[in-house]
C-alpha cells in the first residue's frame, strides 16, 4: 500500500486531502476545516483520501465526505484519525464537500 504523502504544514489543528487518482496520485486538494463547496478539479474526481488530522478528547477528529455541496447528498467515505484510503470505489469520483465530525 501506497502511503500518502504528509502535508508541510506546521500549527494547523487538522489537515485532509483528496487526490484526483487513486494511491494519492494526480491532482491534490488539501483543507485545514470543513468546506461544503469543494474546487472543480476536485469535485467529483476524488479517487484517494488521507486524514491527517489531530485527535485528542473533544476534538472533531473523523472526516465525513459527501456527494454534494454543503454536506448534502449520502455520505460516500469517512476517514478515522490518521486513516488513508487509496482507493474505494463507493466513494470515488463522488465527493463534493466534507466536515470533521466527533465519529463516522
Amino acid at each position: 500500500m501506497v502511503a500518502a504523502p504528509r502535508s508541510r504544514r506546521t500549527g494547523v489543528r487538522d489537515t485532509t486531502g483528496a487526490w484526483t487518482d487513486a494511491n494519492y496520485s494526480g491532482q491534490r486538494a488539501n483543507w485545514s476545516g470543513d468546506d461544503g463547496w469543494w474546487e472543480s478539479y476536485i469535485a467529483d474526481e476524488d479517487s484517494s483520501w488521507a486524514n491527517h488530522g489531530i485527535s485528542g478528547p473533544g476534538i472533531k477528529d473523523h472526516v465525513k465526505v459527501y456527494s454534494g455541496a454543503h454536506q448534502g447528498g449520502h455520505m460516500t467515505i469517512c476517514l478515522a484519525p490518521g486513516q488513508e484510503v487509496g482507493y474505494d470505489g463507493a466513494a470515488n469520483d463522488n465527493g463534493d464537500s466534507h466536515t470533521w465530525a466527533m465519529s463516522c
